[in-house]
């Protein structure tokens, strides 16, 4: 499926910004089931300087300093991604989640070097003794690995209530379990402690996921949002995707942007700045198909 991806970011201060830099992760990340066939970016007040650059998790990533006073910072991000659903996966019919666990200990051979890094405990995403108690009713010794990933998923599905407000960036995964509610890298953060903590690889992966408008009504611009799910290694299939906001495999519908430890590593838009004292930030987001929504049929 092909798509066109609008994502505004407008910030608003109360004092004058003197100089300021920025970190993007904006730039939509392609991989063996995603083309990125053009990506542009517009900012006001244009940047003094702007570097293109991978980072060490394989993401495009734009630098930008703005060395001019300005109390309004516009970023606009625009792209065409055409997204490729996945092979069907039998989740029953792989290996168990105790080898995969032990392969990563023992780091054996070249496939498991880039894993082994989503294994370790990371800023926003710290294994605790509740969240191995938590995850451990899906890890039942010597079940497949990715059986027992998707019946984790379910169950963070299921019984934790997906409530906008409920949390901030600063809320910690065990806080989460704790109150049973969140947002979408609420429940991202929370599955990747839950696996990571069983020993296994799981990376956070930040995007955007098609909205359907409602029957019978046009779809609202900038009314779409970003997402987040989470990617965990299998030794036999590379990297699966699972998202538990929506309790599915990610097809078509789920746009990638970048791939990191936690939602730290892929922040939309991060840096330092001199000035401004209060802000406010607008966020709008609009993605659609490249050929309209006729031929759309919602999930």
């Amino acid at each position: 499926m092909n798509f066109e991806i609008s994502h505004r970011t407008t910030y608003r201060y109360s004092a004058p910004v003197s100089q300021s830099h920025h970190v993007l992760h904006l730039t939509p990340r392609s991989h063996y089931r995603q083309t990125v066939s053009r990506h542009s970016l517009i900012i006001d007040p244009a940047p003094a300087s702007k570097a293109e650059m991978i980072d060490d998790f394989g993401n495009p990533v734009s630098l930008i300093a703005i060395e001019q006073d300005h109390r309004e910072l516009l970023i606009h991000s625009r792209a065409q991604v055409e997204v490729f659903a996945p092979a069907p996966i039998d989740t029953h019919r792989t290996a168990s989640w105790n080898d995969v666990a032990a392969q990563l200990r023992a780091n054996l051979g070249p496939e498991t070097f880039e894993a082994i890094q989503y294994s370790c405990p990371s800023r926003f995403i710290r294994p605790s003794r509740d969240i191995h108690k938590f995850a451990r009713s899906s890890f039942v010794e010597g079940r497949p690995m990715l059986e027992a990933v998707q019946d984790l998923t379910a169950r963070i599905n299921r019984d934790f209530k997906y409530e906008s407000g409920a949390t901030d960036a600063a809320t910690s995964v065990e806080e989460v379990l704790r109150i049973r509610r969140g947002v979408c890298q609420d429940f991202a953060h929370l599955e990747i402690a839950c696996l990571r903590t069983m020993g296994l690889a799981a990376r956070y992966v930040s995007g955007y996921l098609l909205t359907y408008p409602p029957a019978g009504q046009p779809k609202l611009v900038g009314a779409d949002a970003s997402h987040a799910w989470i990617s965990v290694w299998s030794p036999e299939i590379g990297w699966v995707d699972f998202d538990p906001t929506n309790n599915m495999i990610p097809g078509e519908e789920h746009i990638a942007i970048a791939f990191g430890r936690d939602f730290q590593d892929v922040s939309p838009v991060s840096g330092v700045l001199l000035g401004g004292g209060e802000h406010e930030v607008e966020v709008a987001v609009d993605v659609n198909p490249v050929n309209g929504w006729a031929n759309i049929q919602p999930r």
